[in-house]
């Protein structure tokens, strides 16, 4: 399935452009999409524009090409532990529904709170992948035949003074924990973290979460600080612990 038959744009002429360029076997000249689509200068800009900044187009010298057709298979890997198996790979726009829902189901009982928050950018932006000079946004998903099952999502602001820190939310659907998953996510976000030169990478859960904080400490995360009584949940005051893990 191509991406923009799965995903929702909010201008037709901006759905026009992405269709032929997603649709071109190779980079093809701006100049050929605008006049393809008979659009106006000014308009067809804008549009490629707001693709390039959510991450949807690449433009090199003039040539255009879709960013996210696909995973490609050398990003993929496959493991199988206790009779599951299961790969790791970047998401692509296509998981978007199924990242989704995964997300509110672990975050669904209230103690991952940016996990939550998380799930309503992904569900409320153009781009599930975003780079560009304000912020990098990277997702990683453990999927089981065509479902999604995990995450690993690192955002980072492109702000000098933090551009070396990133912040990760992670999870699995409970019926899948135990198998290496999260594990295995952690170690391919940590990948990736390492790669784009990020130093340290943090993560903020409820205290009443004892399972991710262990599981975190588990894998070299270390507790960096504790916020008292950040959240409200109900009429119950709530810690906040932070911590840290460095690639």
């Amino acid at each position: 399935m191509q991406v923009s038959e799965a995903f929702e744009f909010t201008h037709e002429d901006r759905k026009s452009i992405y269709q032929y360029i997603e649709d071109a076997d190779d980079p093809v000249e701006a100049t050929e999409v605008r006049d393809a689509l008979g659009l106006d200068p000014s308009g067809f800009r804008h549009h490629l524009a707001i693709l390039k900044r959510d991450g949807l187009v690449h433009e090199s010298a003039g040539m255009v090409e879709a960013a996210f057709e696909g995973s490609d298979a050398a990003d993929e890997e496959t493991f199988e532990q206790e009779g599951v198996e299961y790969t790791i790979r970047p998401a692509i726009e296509t998981d978007r529904s199924g990242l989704v829902g995964v997300i509110r189901q672990v975050a669904g009982e209230k103690t991952y709170t940016v996990a939550e928050s998380v799930a309503d950018v992904v569900d409320h932006e153009e781009a599930l992948v975003r780079e560009n000079e304000v912020r990098s946004r990277m997702f990683f998903v453990a999927t089981v035949g065509d479902e999604v099952v995990g995450w690993i999502h690192l955002d980072a602001p492109e702000l000098e003074k933090l551009s070396h820190t990133a912040e990760l939310t992670l999870g699995v659907l409970e019926e899948y924990q135990g198998h290496g998953i999260g594990g295995r996510l952690l170690d391919r976000g940590l990948a990736w973290a390492e790669e784009n030169a990020y130093e340290k990478i943090y993560n903020s859960i409820p205290s009443t979460n004892e399972d991710a904080i262990a599981f975190f400490e588990a894998h070299g995360g270390e507790v960096e600080a504790t916020r008292v009584d950040h959240y409200k949940i109900g009429d119950e005051y709530i810690d906040e612990v932070m911590l840290a893990l460095r690639p």
